[in-house]
């Protein structure tokens, strides 16, 4: 059933539209400051940048996006073709079904066959690990074992689970059992949203967990909601539901700002120019999913083709603003305005640092 249901999930994604109707990611209401004497060569900008002891060339992820089908191994073999070639980050799908049937396995032990070096992600749900600690340690090591991993990421995704028909609504243990894992497992822990955003209040929380890494998945970008409204028999709750959650843009400059962690901005980002938005925001990587996906159905040249123009749209931006690296763009001068801005000063986050920090 749980294979069944990731073949669902991608023909979805593929198929139908599953974003947001009347909530953007927010990145429309951030404002760069344009730079009229960069003082730089934007041919020497660089976005390289330094992950748990593995060099990046793009601050560019690609978030979890497959795995658990035989239809997937194609799918995670393309994408990690792409990662290993452009040297950027690549997170898989929920290994659970993998873990519960290892005839699965090879859907996601692909990726790591055709990406040796590059950094990897492994994925499991905070569902299946609650409970007892020896069983949720050694769920979370039979995913990193199956990839070699080099970070494990826990997905939070209470949305999808309220629609989806086989949800699993019980969330009574979440914080333990993450502080536990990161206490049991010897690598990298991130613990990642799926499209409904990371408040300061949970942000913090997690930092003191002692989790290594924040992927805030916000708002704006693919509804799993939408996803599940797909699914279900009776669409009324999903469509009632399908906008929930807080703009990327937002639990960007929230978390960002206020935790000592690094932090991965995604959530309808959708090109170089938003990732250099979300970065002058103060994330230090941005994640890309469902625009990645759909080139992922044609093949890795595509793939690498759509990463080059995000690298290169990201590059102008730097130039443009005067940031010869991913640090002086941190510190760039921003503008923040409309509902980002309401949304921001209603959670009493002081949004005029931003616009003249240097």
């Amino acid at each position: 059933m749980i294979s069944d249901r990731k073949l669902e999930h991608l023909l979805l994604c593929k198929h139908y539209d599953v974003q947001y109707k009347n909530k953007n990611a927010g990145f429309k209401d951030i404002e760069l400051v344009h730079n009229a004497l960069p003082e730089i060569n934007k041919e020497e900008i660089d976005i390289s940048t330094n992950v748990f002891g593995k060099k990046l060339e793009s601050p560019l992820f690609i978030t979890a996006i497959t795995g658990g089908h035989p239809s997937a191994l194609k799918i995670n073999k393309e994408l990690a073709i792409a990662a290993e070639s452009e040297k950027i980050g690549l997170g898989l799908g929920s290994q659970r079904a993998a873990i519960e049937n290892p005839e699965l396995s090879n859907t996601y032990e692909i990726a790591r066959e055709n990406a040796p070096n590059t950094l990897l992600i492994g994925n499991i749900g905070a569902p299946q690990i609650i409970g007892d600690s020896k069983n949720s340690k050694e769920f979370a090591q039979k995913a990193i074992d199956m990839i070699d991993a080099d970070i494990l990421a826990i997905h939070l995704n209470a949305l999808q689970e309220s629609i989806q028909p086989e949800g699993d609504v019980n969330a009574t243990g979440y914080s333990n059992s993450i502080e536990n894992i990161v206490e049991e497992i010897d690598i990298p822990i991130m613990v990642k949203e799926t499209g409904t955003g990371i408040a300061f209040e949970e942000g913090k929380t997690l930092e003191r967990a002692g989790v290594d890494f924040i992927d805030v998945a916000g708002a704006g970008g693919t509804s799993w909601a939408a996803v599940e409204t797909y699914r279900a028999e009776d669409r009324y709750i999903g469509e009632l539901f399908w906008d929930w959650g807080i703009p990327t843009a937002v639990t960007t400059a929230e978390l960002s700002n206020s935790l000592d962690i690094p932090i991965i901005s995604s959530g309808g980002i959708r090109s170089g120019l938003d990732a250099a938005k979300a970065i002058a925001l103060g994330a230090d990587a941005v994640g890309m999913a469902l625009p990645i996906l759909k080139e992922a159905f044609v093949g890795h040249g595509e793939i690498i083709k759509f990463i080059n123009i995000f690298n290169d749209s990201l590059k102008i931006a730097m130039f443009l603003v005067g940031a010869k690296n991913l640090e002086e763009l941190k510190n760039s001068n921003l503008i923040i305005k409309g509902d980002t801005k309401e949304w921001l000063d209603e959670r009493e986050f002081n949004t005029k640092n931003y616009s003249r920090r240097n």
